[in-house]
């Protein structure tokens, strides 16, 4: 067995003659437990909000999307769609056309997204999981609404005598006052029956009305091949990039192909900031904790003095008496560090199994066990206890010896 290993062993095990030094040392360990527990838990905490908060969008977002590269709109011709059928690695598409509208009920109004989608919608995105009450039965003149917008309208479902309205600017140039006594209306407007409301998240849910995509090209005064954007579905064997150079070469320059974290790139940053953040805060925290190890070692290194004469006498170098200290530091913290990720472990699977801890009375707190994480959390303790290690070990010094 190495010779500085063992006796950094035996240092571990053995207790000082010195019963401060001893509180000293638990006190060392369990601060080490104690932070690595904590960073573990609060990293684990941030995946699972982070998995939660990308839940809610995700539910509309396609796996791929095609997006105009100018404009709000684009053409896409029959050829084109015969070819992206014949692409192995799309399951489906589903083309869709959005805008900007003003909805109005009796004396109730707000603004909202107009989504004009097709049969496909459903099968390629997860919106049918979104359905609050009511159905999905986007027929001629039936829409369904979030529930934000439900609420702040008061429309009732299946109401076809009085239904909602929705009015949208009409395209052109020029001004209405120029065209006689009695311009024409400035808008385009479409009475819809609310047949559905879904929930997702505030935010979303007084954003979208979905409607027939051939009601809302008519309303908007599109042809039937002017879309916004064209939702993808990709077989699990597909990989993204394969399937986004095929779309390309088929759609040319004229649209962008994102993937879901693209199409939420401002989301994804911020959540990745947040993490790094956290991360780094409680990194910081541990930074300040460790020095508690520059301290024990060095109570370790004047407790067994004597002892390091001793082993100084019997042939031992100052680089080997250096090393039984810096492995016995190190030792102390990797110990620490895999005791403090295991009780993380632990309240993570509670809270996995029992959800304990609530945001509300039917919400459990979202965590997620990573083993990124536990890997993250290991090497951030060793590379910290290393270089405390390194520190307190460099205090071993041919005067200390021979004093």
């Amino acid at each position: 067995m190495n010779f500085p290993f063992y006796i950094a062993k035996r240092y571990l095990r053995s207790k000082s003659s010195q019963n401060a030094v001893n509180i000293i040392n638990f006190i060392t360990f369990l601060v080490i437990v104690i932070g690595s527990a904590a960073l573990f838990v609060v990293l684990s905490a941030f995946a699972g909000l982070k998995t939660f908060s990308l839940s809610f969008t995700n539910t509309f977002d396609p796996d791929l999307k095609a997006l105009p590269v100018t404009g709000k709109y684009f053409s896409i011709s029959q050829s084109e769609e015969n070819a992206l059928k014949n692409v192995a690695g799309i399951a489906d598409y589903s083309k869709e056309l959005e805008e900007r509208a003003y909805l109005t009920f009796r004396e109730k109004s707000c603004i909202a997204h107009i989504k004009g989608i097709d049969t496909n919608y459903r099968s390629v995105t997860g919106v049918d999981s979104t359905l609050y009450f009511g159905n999905w039965g986007i027929t001629e003149y039936n829409g369904v609404v979030g529930i934000g917008i439900y609420n702040q309208l008061g429309v009732p479902i299946d109401n076809y005598q009085t239904p909602m309205t929705i009015l949208v600017p009409k395209p052109g140039k020029g001004s209405f006052s120029q065209q006689g006594l009695n311009p024409p209306k400035p808008y385009n407007e479409l009475p819809i029956v609310v047949s559905g409301v879904y929930a997702i998240e505030e935010n979303l849910d007084k954003k979208y009305v979905f409607a027939q995509l051939s009601l809302v090209q008519a309303l908007l005064e599109k042809d039937s091949t002017q879309i916004s954007g064209i939702n993808f579905k990709i077989n699990n064997t597909a990989t993204i990039e394969t399937v986004k150079e095929d779309i390309k070469s088929i759609m040319g320059n004229k649209v962008l192909v994102l993937d879901r974290q693209e199409q939420n790139s401002t989301l994804h940053r911020m959540l990745n900031t947040e993490n790094l953040a956290t991360y780094l805060i409680f990194t910081l925290v541990l930074i300040i904790a460790l020095f508690n190890v520059v301290g024990a070692i060095i109570m370790m290194i004047l407790d067994k003095q004597q002892n390091s004469k001793t082993l100084y006498s019997l042939g031992a170098t100052i680089k080997e008496l250096r090393t039984i200290y810096f492995t016995q530091g190190l030792l102390v913290t990797s110990l620490g560090g895999l005791i403090g990720v295991l009780i993380g472990s632990l309240l993570i699977a509670s809270q996995l199994a029992f959800r304990w801890l609530k945001i509300t009375p039917s919400l459990a707190y979202p965590v997620e066990y990573n083993v990124m994480n536990v890997l993250l959390v290991l090497s951030t303790i060793v590379v910290l206890g290393f270089i405390s290690s390194k520190i307190a070990s460099s205090r071993v010094t041919k005067r200390l010896i021979s004093s």
